[in-house]
């Protein structure tokens, strides 16, 4: 595809998911035109650029996601761990005329696991004999612990109705990319379910799908919506 024909980017944070959107990112459209591999991007140029993702570390997100929306880029934050400045960056996005899509995790498998544990969660939540847990194991240098992803599918549960105390664990060690399991277990049986990330690329395409998807919208989204709509 010409460059001329393609849509300008901008990775901010340029470590391994950074270099994994570069690789692929013109099999979605885009042409990378800028590439920031400090914490906090600060006054690198962005005229012309039409979105950005962020993954960056959870000290700079907020700062970063401020300095995108005051100009008004649209942007993908797959940065994880600054959720609890979440009704601040809606607030600076929307009073902008901004645009911004988050997600603890941009695995289009994991948005359809989060859908199967919801409806299982349901299904159990008016049967007492089953008690419940959460489980997770990443990589050792991953951050946050419990992540985003286990916390958003334990919030999940709640939501379905599933009302009792549910187990929650985590464990970080090695290379591992993640896996996620949900489990339900009673006298009578056990059921579990389990999401296993095989590499970086699921993330790094669902996010390249979620900067598709914001071109031309404004205002904060999760990536369930880019998935399934609201």
């Amino acid at each position: 595809m010409p460059e001329t024909a393609l849509k300008r980017l901008a990775i901010v944070g340029y470590g391994k998911m950074g270099h994994l959107i570069d690789q692929l990112a013109e099999q979605y459209g885009f042409h990378v035109v800028l590439r920031v591999d400090a914490p906090t991007a600060g006054a690198a140029p962005l005229k012309g650029i039409d979105v950005a993702i962020e993954f960056s570390t959870p000290a700079s997100a907020v700062a970063n996601i401020e300095w995108l929306a005051h100009r008004r880029i649209p942007v993908v934050v797959g940065t994880t761990g600054w959720y609890d400045h979440l009704d601040h960056v809606r607030d600076i996005v929307t009073r902008n005329g901004s645009a911004l899509v988050w997600s603890p995790n941009f695995s289009i498998g994991v948005n359809v696991f989060e859908r199967l544990v919801s409806e299982a969660s349901r299904l159990l939540a008016a049967e007492p004999g089953y008690g419940a847990w959460a489980w997770e194991i990443h990589h050792s240098t991953k951050k946050d612990a419990p992540s985003g992803t286990l916390l958003k599918l334990v919030n999940a549960m709640k939501h379905a109705g599933y009302t009792r105390p549910i187990d929650t664990a985590s464990n970080r060690a090695g290379a591992h990319p993640g896996t996620h399991e949900i489990g339900f277990d009673s006298l009578a049986d056990t059921i579990t379910l389990r999401h296993a990330a095989r590499g970086r690329e699921g993330f790094a395409s669902g996010a390249l799908k979620a900067a598709q998807w914001i071109i031309g919208r404004t205002g904060c989204h999760e990536f369930s919506e880019v998935l399934f709509g609201r």
